[in-house]
């Protein structure tokens, strides 16, 4: 299964005990569905975790069955449909709002006042109209709905919960996103999620690791690269003094290093200041060789 589908069969393992947050599911559920309006009620979901949820949730939560469930076989999509009039009516009532008059549904911040009711509702509209990418891959989840103001509505739960979310408009949906992988964690969190929580973040961590060791390795590469440039410019440098003469008249300690670095061109700085006797400091070294290099350059 993809991720996404994992976390919707995680937040559909425990039931709803509380008849005020299986409305508040229910609502989500709703407002994000595929149809919620005086003439229809349709959801399709390609999770079976889901599908087995939803009866038992909207009987709970709203009193009501579906006029048509999916066959027991079906596969892919599944269909949930109520046409029923009166029970569409009933439940426009419960969620607070009317078949006959309401032009468009909100989210009604009045069922929502319990902490634990807007888990559910959040619960509920993700199931409905969320995704989330594998972490593995990118880091993105989102709620998809086809009424704007209940888009709004949610941002603004979001925001007095403090987690602060982004829109977008797409194909006549308006979407709620999250990109970082932190906000992705505490949403999963939030609304029950929690062992995918901890996988997007085991994710993060190992990605980090894995960008902190390649960053590691270039990083080395390059100091290695700039080692074997600078020593083969350095034995180019006593190549040219010997040639003209110069390398054997200098002083010992110079000599010395010249030797040492003749003897070890893949030695780094460090590794040639060990090898003198007595050792001497890294700079020490340095020091020498570039009198070396300035000696070569004055050569014609």
């Amino acid at each position: 299964m993809s991720f996404s589908a994992n976390v919707k069969s995680e937040l559909c393992r425990p039931e709803v005990e509380k008849g005020c947050c299986a409305l508040a599911e229910a609502l989500g559920v709703l407002l994000y569905a595929n149809t919620f309006n005086a003439e229809a009620i349709r959801i399709v979901t390609e999770s079976r975790e889901f599908a087995q949820r939803l009866p038992r949730l909207f009987q709970k939560g709203l009193g009501v069955r579906f006029d048509a469930l999916p066959e027991k076989d079906t596969t892919g999509k599944l269909s949930f449909v109520m046409t029923d009039s009166e029970k569409i009516r009933h439940v426009f009532e419960l969620c607070g709002f009317s078949a006959q008059t309401s032009v468009s549904v909100n989210v009604n911040f009045a069922l929502l006042e319990k902490e634990c009711c807007r888990r559910a509702f959040l619960r509920g509209a993700f199931l409905a109209g969320g995704s989330v990418t594998d972490p593995e891959k990118r880091y993105h989840l989102e709620l998809s709905t086809t009424h704007a103001k209940v888009s709004r509505g949610t941002q603004t739960l979001l925001l007095e919960i403090g987690m602060e979310t982004k829109q977008t408009e797409r194909k006549g949906s308006s979407i709620l996103y999250y990109k970082q992988s932190e906000a992705i964690e505490d949403f999963l969190a939030l609304i029950g999620a929690g062992v995918s929580a901890m996988a997007v973040m085991s994710a993060k961590i190992e990605k980090d690791w894995r960008n902190g060791a390649n960053r590691k390795t270039n990083c080395d590469s390059a100091n290695v690269d700039k080692s074997v440039a600078a020593a083969g410019e350095q034995l180019a440098v006593l190549q040219k003094l010997e040639q003209a003469g110069v390398l054997e008249t200098l002083a010992e300690k110079l000599i010395e290093t010249a030797r040492l670095r003749r003897e070890n061109p893949e030695a780094t700085l460090s590794e040639l200041a060990e090898l003198h006797e007595p050792p001497l400091s890294k700079s020490a070294v340095n020091h020498r060789l570039r009198k070396l290099a300035a000696l070569a350059a004055q050569l014609p």
